[in-house]
């Protein structure tokens, strides 16, 4: 084994088994640890001199730690490894098998739980979960989840396999919150964005409203039909088609040269951020009412 390869294969990180194959004795690495030249940030686990700790160190540190079959970067970590995320967060997620104990350490938070072998892979000479696992269990950690799942569909990982990843994990921690996320990003009709969006406007007590509205070739989502204001629920990303994005376009238009006023809503502005989609309804209503007939 040569050390400077493994350097460069593991961005600067070493263990001390590594080193010992190399040829470097364990006298050597104390030395230079004490000098300042490496630096441990796992029991046996070094950053070499003249090498950054950058995103990719951590996560090759941690899982270089954890070592063991059925230990891997799982969460936002592994969306990093994956290319979902652009960064790491302070703290690398690892989960280990219920049978494997390790003490916490600073800048790994560490999860019991025995992932079955179809959500694990090994991904540039790391352990992770698979992509679809990453992308739900991310999308449950991040603020504006349903956003970065709808990109990951998008781009990363594909539909079914991702529900069947969340039927492996039924019964663990943060399935119910899985369920929700997947049953809005199934609903290709977009109802669960439109039931939402009513139970919104009950909420608030505003009504005058209509579903499925007829206007000219078209039906509009939700009409208030008195005061022609027109809102549109644009569902997730990743079920838009050409053809849909381009009917989409034209009823606008269309609602446009008619006076009325368009509103248009994902779900995950309905989800995320509801009393301000609530508050511009009102407003827009409220201006509406006082136009000239």
């Amino acid at each position: 084994m040569n050390l400077e390869r493994v350097l460069v294969r593991q961005a600067g990180v070493v263990t001390l088994a590594q080193v010992l194959a190399c040829g470097l004795s364990a006298d050597t690495v104390r030395r230079r640890v004490r000098a300042g030249a490496w630096r441990e940030l796992h029991p046996c686990v070094y950053l070499v001199g003249g090498h950054r700790l950058t995103d990719e160190a951590r996560v090759r540190a941690a899982s270089l730690w954890a070592g063991a079959a059925g230990a891997a970067v799982t969460g936002t970590a592994a969306a990093f490894w994956h290319g979902m995320l652009d960064r790491v967060p302070a703290t690398v997620e690892l989960t280990l098998p219920r049978a494997m104990h390790r003490q916490p350490r600073p800048g790994v938070r560490l999860r019991r739980c025995d992932i079955p072998a179809a959500d694990l892979v090994e991904y540039r000479g790391v352990t992770v979960s698979s992509p679809p696992l990453t992308a739900l269990s991310t999308a449950i950690a991040v603020p504006r989840g349903s956003v970065f799942l709808d990109r990951a569909l998008q781009r990363h990982v594909r539909f079914p396999a991702v529900y069947r990843s969340y039927c492996r994990a039924i019964g663990r921690q943060g399935s119910a919150a899985m369920h929700r996320m997947l049953v809005a990003a199934a609903d290709r009709a977009d109802s669960e964005a439109e039931r939402l969006l009513v139970r919104l406007l009950r909420g608030a007590g505003i009504g005058g409203w209509v579903l499925g509205h007829p206007f000219g070739p078209y039906r509009i989502d939700l009409a208030f039909p008195a005061e022609r204001v027109a809102i549109e629920v644009d569902g997730w990303a990743w079920h838009m088609d050409v053809e849909r994005f381009r009917s989409d376009r034209r009823k606008g238009n269309a609602l446009t040269r008619a006076s009325w006023d368009l509103l248009r809503y994902p779900w995950h502005a309905l989800d995320g951020e509801p009393d301000t989609c609530v508050a511009e309804i009102a407003e827009t209503l409220e201006h509406a009412r006082r136009r000239p007939a």
